[in-house]
């Protein structure tokens, strides 16, 4: 009878541990804060982008966040506009660095 309470609590243990370090962020993965984090990172450079009143009709650059490091693709009229667009992210709280691969059409 011992072993088997001892043996179920074990197990208990284990799933609970095995549960948790699901929930932890790797190097590739972010855990569910990062993720949160990341998420209103993008929100606010995109508004940042649409008040901006050079960038607002530009409506073709894509923001993603991961780590805090910004991607911004898609397609803008000129390489200033592309540099305008990377210094708006950049000024953003939480951003850790901006990468362009926006494409000038």
């Amino acid at each position: 009878m011992k072993w088997s309470k001892s043996l179920g609590g074990l197990f208990a243990a284990m799933m609970m541990a095995l549960t948790l370090s699901a929930c932890a962020p790797t190097e590739h993965k972010e855990g569910t804060g990062g993720y949160i984090d990341d998420t209103v990172i993008t929100t606010k450079v995109k508004s940042q982008l649409f008040g901006d009143e050079q960038l607002k009709n530009t409506n073709q650059i894509s923001v993603e966040t991961f780590k805090g490091r910004v991607q911004l693709s898609g397609f803008v009229a000129s390489p200033q506009m592309a540099e305008r667009a990377v210094s708006v992210a950049r000024r953003v709280a939480g951003v850790k660095s901006v990468i362009n691969d926006m494409q000038i059409r």
